[in-house]
Formats: C-alpha cells, sequence, structure tokens
C-alpha cells in the first residue's frame, strides 16, 4: 500500500494523539496545547486562502525561534504553499533579492526584524505583510494574532509528495543565495531520519537553540511535532537561559554549533550552573567537529550526551553521525576520537568519498577524496537554477550531491573531513588541513577560539595563518604570544603545518547558526592579491 508522504502529516498527529498536552512554551511565557497550536495554524491558513494564496504560492517567515514561526510554517505549508524561511541576520539587499528570486506573495516578519523588510517593499513582488506587534513597526503591517482569530476554516488542497514545499536559502558566500528545493517526500524521509539518529521520543523536551529557518530547524519543526514532544521557543542563543531551561523546563535535546558550546563553556567556567533538570540530556553537534576538549568538557562535566552529525542546506541537511555506540566505549577517553568524526551515512543515505576521477578512495584514513552522497533526503535541486544543479550533481560522478568537503575514510570506514575545498592550504605543493590545525590549537589552554586560513607567501605561494580569540578575551595582552602558540604547534603537527603567523582578534566572523565565516578572513588576507594558490 502506497500512501503520500506529506509534511502536513506531523501536526495533523500531533493534534490527533496529544491534543490536550503542552506543545509549545512561547518566548512570552504562554503555553500552548497542541490543540491550540493547530487552531493558530488553521487561522494563518484560512488568512493566507482569504489573501488569495493558492497552492505553490511563496510565503516568507522572517522570525527567530518563536511559536509564530511554527504556526506560520503549517499555516503554509497546509494549504499547499511553499514556505520559505528567511535568516534573520541577513541585510536588506539579501531580502530584496531573496524576495524577487522566489516571488514571494506573503511576508510574516517577526518586529524586531520587519524594518528590514519595510525598507524594500516597494522593490519585491510581496502584497501582504504580516508582523507579531504591529504597533512595534512603521509601516502598513496586520498583525498575526488578530488574522489567525477571524477565522479557521480553510480548503486543503490535495497534495503530492513530491511537491516543492520549502525554499531554503543558501547563505550565498560565494555569490547570490541560492534556492534549495525540498519536497514533501524529502521533507518527511528527513525528519523520519533525524526521528531515529536523534532518538526524539513523545516525552522529549527540545530547546530551541538552532535557528528554525536553518533547514527549517534540521527537520525538528516536523519531528519534535510529529513526535508529540514538547517546543521551548527561544529568540537567540544565551548561555544563561540555556542552562535556566534545562534546570527548569527539564530540557533533554538541543542542538548547538561548536561556537555555541563554547559560549555554554565559558559561561560555566565563571558561574557553575546546574547543567541538568529532571531529564537527561543529548546535544547535537553539526559539521565539522568540536575540539575534542570540547567535546569531553560537554560529556564529562555538563554530563551531556554528544551526537555529532554532518550535512548540508542541500542535502536534508543531516546525511551522517558518528554516534554508532559499537565502535566506542562511553566510559573510554579514546571515544572522543571516534565522535570527531563524521561517521558512517544515515539509513539510506549512501556516502562516499572518491577523488577527482570518480573512484573511491582506499580506506587507510590518508587519501584524501570529496563527499558525495545520494539520499532521499536530498533535494532536488535549485530554484530555477538548472545549471547550478547540475554541477551539484554531476562534478565527479554523476547522480551524486558533491558535498565540498574534502575527507579520508578509516578501516572501519568511518569518514573524517580534513577541510572544505575551498580551506585546503596548499603550501609549496604540500595540502595542510585548517581543520587539524585549529584542533591542535584549540589544546591550548590560552585559545579560546581559532580559525585558520591561506595568507600570501612569496616563497611558499601561500601558508597558514591563525587567527585566535583569546581565553580571557583580552587582545592586548592574551596570555601567550604568537611565536609561544607556533612553537605549540611545532610540537604537535609536521614542520610544514605549522602557522606562519597568529593574529589575536576579538571575536570571529560567523552565520546565524555559528559557523565561522572563513571567507570573509580569507578575502582580508588575499585582498591585494590578483588570486589565491588555492583559489578558496
Amino acid at each position: 500500500m502506497e500512501k503520500p508522504l506529506l509534511v502536513t502529516d506531523f501536526l495533523d498527529r500531533a493534534r490527533r494523539n496529544y491534543g490536550a498536552h503542552e506543545a509549545v512554551l512561547a518566548t512570552t511565557g504562554e503555553r500552548y496545547t497542541y490543540d491550540e497550536l493547530g487552531e493558530r495554524a488553521d487561522g494563518w491558513s484560512a488568512f493566507l486562502q482569504s489573501r488569495g494564496v493558492e497552492k505553490g504560492d511563496r510565503v516568507a517567515v522572517l522570525d527567530p525561534n518563536t511559536h509564530y514561526h511554527l504556526e506560520a510554517a503549517y499555516g503554509s505549508m497546509q494549504v499547499g504553499a511553499i514556505h520559505t524561511p528567511l535568516n534573520y541576520r541577513l541585510i536588506e539587499s539579501d531580502f530584496e533579492y531573496i524576495l524577487n528570486d522566489a516571488g514571494v506573495d506573503v511576508v510574516y516578519a517577526d518586529y524586531a526584524y520587519a524594518d528590514k523588510i519595510e525598507s524594500i517593499r516597494d522593490d519585491v513582488p510581496t502584497t501582504t505583510f504580516v508582523t507579531n506587534d504591529a504597533d512595534e513597526v512603521e509601516g502598513d503591517w496586520e498583525s498575526f494574532d488578530e488574522v489567525v482569530a477571524e477565522s479557521a476554516e480553510y480548503e486543503r488542497p490535495e497534495m503530492h509528495e513530491e511537491e516543492i514545499i520549502t525554499i531554503n536559502y543558501t547563505s550565498g558566500t560565494t555569490g547570490d543565495p541560492k534556492g534549495v528545493c525540498r519536497t514533501h517526500r524529502t521533507e518527511t524521509i528527513h525528519a523520519y531520519l533525524v526521528s531515529h539518529h536523534g532518538e526524539i521520543r513523545d516525552d522529549d523536551v527540545y530547546l530551541w537553540t538552532l535557528p528554525m529557518f536553518h533547514v527549517n530547524g534540521w527537520g525538528h519543526i516536523y519531528a519534535v511535532t510529529g513526535n508529540g514532544a514538547r517546543h521551548v521557543c527561544t529568540r537567540g542563543v544565551d548561555a544563561e537561559e540555556i542552562f535556566s531551561a534545562v534546570r527548569d523546563e527539564g530540557v533533554s535535546y538541543l542542538c548547538a554549533a561548536p561556537t555555541v558550546l563554547n559560549r555554554l563553556m565559558d559561561y560555566y567556567d565563571e558561574h557553575d550552573p546546574e547543567t541538568l533538570g529532571e531529564n537527561p540530556v543529548r546535544v547535537a553537534t553539526a559539521g565539522a567537529a568540536p575540539p575534542e576538549a570540547t567535546i569531553r568538557t560537554v560529556e564529562d562535566e555538563f554530563d551531556w550526551y554528544l551526537k555529532h552529525v554532518y550535512g548540508a542546506t542541500e542535502t536534508g541537511p543531516l546525511i551522517t553521525t558518528s554516534d554508532f555506540r559499537r565502535f566506542f566505549d562511553q566510559d573510554d577517553p579514546d571515544r572522543f576520537a571516534v565522535k570527531k568524526r563524521q561517521g558512517f551515512g544515515y539509513l539510506g543515505t549512501e556516502v562516499r568519498v572518491v577523488d577527482e576521477d570518480g573512484n573511491d578512495v582506499p580506506h587507510d584514513d590518508a587519501t584524501v577524496g570529496e563527499i558525495v552522497v545520494r539520499g532521499n533526503q536530498v533535494m532536488d535541486g535549485y530554484w530555477e537554477k538548472p545549471e547550478a544543479t547540475e554541477e551539484a550533481f554531476n562534478d565527479r560522478v554523476e547522480g551524486y550531491y558533491h558535498m565540498g568537503d574534502l575527507a579520508v575514510v578509516n578501516e572501519e570506514g568511518l569518514v573524517s573531513i580534513q577541510d572544505r575545498k575551498k580551506d585546503i592550504i596548499i603550501s609549496g605543493g604540500e595540502n595542510i588541513s585548517s581543520i587539524e590545525l585549529e584542533d591542535t590549537l584549540f589544546e591550548h589552554g590560552a585559545v579560546a577560539d581559532v580559525a585558520v586560513v591561506p595568507a600570501p607567501s612569496e616563497e611558499w605561494g601561500e601558508t597558514p595563518k591563525a587567527f585566535v580569540v583569546p581565553a580571557n578575551g583580552d587582545v592586548d595582552d592574551p596570555g601567550v604570544t604568537a611565536a609561544d602558540l607556533i612553537e605549540f604547534s611545532r610540537e604537535h603537527l609536521a614542520s610544514y603545518k605549522v602557522p606562519r603567523e597568529v593574529e589575536f582578534v576579538k571575536s570571529l566572523p560567523t552565520t546565524a547558526t555559528g559557523k565561522v565565516q572563513k571567507y570573509e578572513l580569507r578575502e582580508r588576507e588575499w585582498d591585494e592579491e590578483d588570486r589565491m594558490v588555492g583559489e578558496g
């Protein structure tokens, strides 16, 4: 028997089975049951149809992690409109590009970000503008609470699993942002995978530290809802509030980029907060693994269980995890070496590491290739960009999405990223992994954060340069010298991998999800050069 895979099933199931149970703790302190969350989503659905929104039309949401985001997302998808979440850290020109590129009809924007839309509203095709606090917003904006209260009657159209239901825009670090098209099917299967590998249950309490706009909160807007668990909303990442929520609300699950983990560790060192409430805590971190010292602190001092996962916006995003417990003993300190790796593919996901000819690299933990993937959670393509789609799936090997990450594979088949293609440093013909060098510097007690990029070199073409955030926060008196850190690296790495320069900085540029934007550092270093050796 075949049943269509539709994202609307997640909220439908929660309402059917958990209607009277708490669904959401709002940032305002209000609590909503799944019945109440569903009724508000229905009100948004009815409002959209009253404004002429039809299946396939685009509805944008610009919001931190509040209940409004969940209601607008489900309310849009219930009428078959394409949910288009926006990164709230973008600037006006970015929003202008995206709203035009997607042809967005309706925007819901949180009051704190609505002014960025108001300033460009005459330059976009959008005709309907809604916010959660119209009194705080300049211009002609309607109130979300008022429009959802008017009616909950709407007609749900027939939908098919292969139809696009969300567009997630990439960060645009190498050009204009690209709209990643995701269907009911890809979203649903990814949510199933998140439910399994994240071990999500109906008694979970999920804390929204990961932006909901980021690949639909890695699918947790579906998985947490469909499983009947509780959402604890936030308006941003605040270490004190995170520990308080864990303690007071019994948070059992959250996601945190390595930079967020660093913030939590800093707060923990200064304030010694309680790290557990009534439930054990697991935390997922994505991408390049945090240093072993970070994993050690999270697990041994916070007493949280860390899951390292990996993916990209185009792939759902999640495609691998290192949480395979037959490969490590939870009481063995050697487990960190496994948890640092990207690991194996998710269920039903084919992950390979291939050389430039498209052949699998040997499992020797030394030969570097690019990660490519096939899976039911991978995007169908980019919005109205067929050439970019073709290139993404057919560079080294046909029919696989190319991740742009360079990796090795060990004898057990566990993948470990060495670098991004553009972040690999080619010095005198030798390839240097910036991640390996960063991991080494992280082990020094005076280093709070670090990013390594290639810098121009007359002798070698390019050499590693480290941007270091000192642990004491004082760039003028960091408690360690550049020479000390260079010598520390020399003690742990081959001489050609050692940074030739160290610069102390207050902070590193990051995305809204906490990933370091190395391209900004690279561009600064190579501003006066014609080209980069590695073309990073």
